[in-house]
């Protein structure tokens, strides 16, 4: 058996396998992948070229920062067809339809407007900067997605810290992710209830690292599956 990411384009395969619990057969249920489904792979093309954030409107037109990482886990609907959220450019609408990775994703996407069902556009790619902050006159560097799952409270609203101006200050409201990224964010004085200021931000080269999908065909219909769930299928 190998992995669906390895198989060479215009080969038949059968899924023999899928690794890892009922939420990612749940995500490969819903494209129409099973343990014995017969599907030939047509392409494995990059996502894009851009590895850094990207920028969304989601709820209400309210426009927040996705990490690389995070936008990797999100399927959408777009015209009948359904495809990572990263095949989308720039002005591109669509339905939520998948998010992978557990509640706890869900939760923490929903922290940012981004639900089941709900529309979103694709705005832009981000570079990658680096936003410099000071919490208790200490400076921390960190990029656009790690700093896109800092809430503050600005202007008598939530926003993700990301939109801070040069000088700005405002009150961090909420961490939103794992056990593991608040106890990192912890160890730096980024806790809710501080006060923290956006120093400046240093523009940083862009990646030429890419991400890939595999287009296969079920029979007459076309399905996109990404890098992160072609992993789990193993087929001959």
């Amino acid at each position: 058996m190998k992995l669906l990411n390895e198989v060479e384009p215009e080969v038949k395969v059968v899924v023999k396998q899928i690794d890892g619990g009922s939420e990612v057969k749940g995500h490969l249920a819903d494209l129409g992948i099973s343990e014995g489904t017969e599907l030939t792979v047509v392409a494995t093309e990059p996502v894009h070229v851009h590895a850094g954030p990207i920028a969304l409107n989601a709820a209400a037109g309210r426009e927040v920062v996705l990490a690389r990482g995070w936008a990797d886990k999100v399927y959408v609907e777009k015209g009948g067809e359904t495809l990572p959220l990263l095949r989308l450019e720039n002005g591109d609408k669509c339905t939520v339809k998948t998010l992978e990775g557990g509640k706890t994703f869900e939760d923490n996407f929903s922290e940012l407007g981004i639900e089941k069902g709900g529309e979103v556009e694709f705005v832009r790619h981000l570079a990658d900067d680096t936003l410099v902050f000071k919490i208790n006159d200490k400076e921390i560097n960190m990029g656009e997605g790690q700093a896109s799952k800092v809430l503050i409270e600005r202007d008598g609203g939530v926003r993700q810290i990301n939109y801070l101006g040069e000088g700005d200050k405002a009150k961090i409201s909420k961490i939103i992710g794992g056990t593991s990224l608040k106890e990192k964010f912890e160890l730096l004085g980024m806790v809710e209830g501080k006060e923290i200021t956006l120093v400046r931000k240093e523009a940083t080269a862009p990646s030429p690292k890419k991400g890939t999908y595999v287009l296969a065909k079920i029979g007459e219909q076309l399905v996109t599956i990404g890098r992160g769930l072609t992993e789990k299928v193993r087929v001959e």
